[in-house]
């Protein structure tokens, strides 16, 4: 499986694309609350439960039927200010951009199509479903069985493991702890600030640099795009950072 492109971008959509997580969103206003998530947000980080578990018991709390979720989700969810500039700059340049999401693909579809316009049908996105019942009631299906409920990994692995003449020089995107299986597989993680993603990191040793919103990367992957910078130059940059500044947050 050769790859016809130099770069590629993956990326994780809620909190990343998106300024607010869609799913947290539902889960605080509609669901059970702020406080009950932020507890098991803790839990999948202090690995007492898995993601998959804590994000179900998340969703299933939220009753109102799909269609509204759709459409308060639509009135309430913001872009990522510098996300459509990059957009149109790496389609420009033949750079995939691919989403990863632990989110249900509806919603990312019409969020999308509101914040980004027609353009975003040309995003390919790989993600969980949902299963809208007769009565209105909807349950979240899982992409795969594993304890992320998504291994965002699998997408990434096929191109991670090009020969060298073959493979493209390979990006993530991320602010969560289900992010990190796929970041194993690029060359250069961005985590987003104030999020779980950079604690996870810190914790597990695993480089990355920070960004505010995607003028970030969308300035990190053009050095290297237009070679100013290679990757490990730029995730040096980030260590650097993260080690003189507070980064995350933990209350996230």
């Amino acid at each position: 499986m050769a790859s016809q492109h130099k770069f590629m971008v993956f990326t994780d959509f809620d909190g990343t694309i998106t300024r607010t997580d869609s799913n947290d969103f539902l889960t605080d206003n509609v669901g059970y609350g702020v406080q009950r998530r932020r507890e098991l947000n803790l839990a999948v980080l202090e690995e007492t439960w898995t993601f998959r578990d804590a994000f179900k018991d998340m969703l299933d709390s939220v009753k109102l039927p799909f269609p509204q979720c759709i459409d308060l989700l639509v009135k309430n969810i913001k872009l990522d200010p510098g996300f459509a500039d990059f957009y149109k700059w790496a389609t420009d340049n033949d750079i995939p951009v691919i989403v990863l999401s632990s989110g249900m693909e509806p919603i990312i579809r019409a969020l999308l199509k509101e914040l980004v316009g027609p353009t975003a049908e040309g995003i390919k996105i790989v993600s969980n479903q949902v299963d809208i019942h007769e009565d209105g009631t909807w349950d979240i299906v899982f992409h795969d069985d594993s304890h992320f409920g998504h291994d965002k990994s699998l997408a990434i692995r096929p191109y991670a493991h090009l020969p060298t003449n073959e493979r493209p020089t390979l990006f993530y995107c991320g602010d969560g702890v289900s992010d990190l299986s796929a970041a194993r597989e690029t060359d250069l993680l961005f985590a987003k600030v104030g999020h779980d993603l950079i604690t996870y990191c810190q914790k597990e040793g695993f480089p990355f640099k920070v960004f505010r919103d995607f003028k970030d990367i969308h300035r990190d992957i053009q050095d290297v795009f237009e070679g100013k910078k290679t990757t490990q130059q730029i995730a040096e940059e980030g260590a650097k950072q993260a080690a003189e500044e507070n980064l995350a947050d933990p209350e996230k």
